[in-house]
């Protein structure tokens, strides 16, 4: 009977979950960053065209953009580091809605971040007074992020209490 339960809850396929959630993670999450550097960056290339005594001030949304990735890389170790050959159905899952959580709010922030860098670089190289509204908007786009970090880190713990 306990073989039974034991394959019942714990299936060969159990880690595939487990390793779809740390894939998740660092490629959604570098998909965001990614895409919110291109953007960014095309943002400050365009104002240092007209004001190149700004590009190292412009070089905030680049930076936030960047740390997105970091969250997934992350996670996506942390997740990493709780596999094993056999493992419980529940640990893959929570596993996958972990990397899953950081990967796609990782990817939401970054296309916010991305879109609010480059108007916001454009706009505060005309009226530099923006500047202080761009930072603002621009730490709101990147705590989606963190939100997200945040459920991945508190789903990974609920996975390593769990035994076959």
């Amino acid at each position: 009977m306990s073989s039974l339960v034991a394959t019942e809850f714990c299936p060969v396929y159990s880690p595939f979950f487990g390793v779809m959630g740390a894939t998740s993670a660092i490629v959604f999450c570098c998909f965001g960053a990614a895409y919110g550097t291109a953007k960014s960056g095309v943002g400050l290339t365009s104002m240092g065209v007209l004001r190149p005594d700004l590009i190292i001030k412009g070089i905030v949304p680049i930076i936030m953009a960047g740390i997105i990735g970091i969250y997934g890389l992350v996670v996506s170790v942390l997740i990493g580091n709780g596999f094993k050959q056999q493992m419980s159905l529940y640990a893959g899952f929570i596993q996958l809605g972990a990397g899953l959580s950081v990967g796609l709010a990782g990817m939401a922030a970054g296309f916010a971040v991305g879109i609010v860098g480059d108007a916001g670089v454009r706009a505060s190289a005309q009226q530099p007074r923006l500047f202080t509204g761009m930072i603002l908007v621009l730490i709101f786009a990147e705590v989606l992020a963190l939100y997200g970090l945040i459920v991945a880190l508190i789903l990974n713990t609920k996975a390593t209490s769990a035994e076959c």
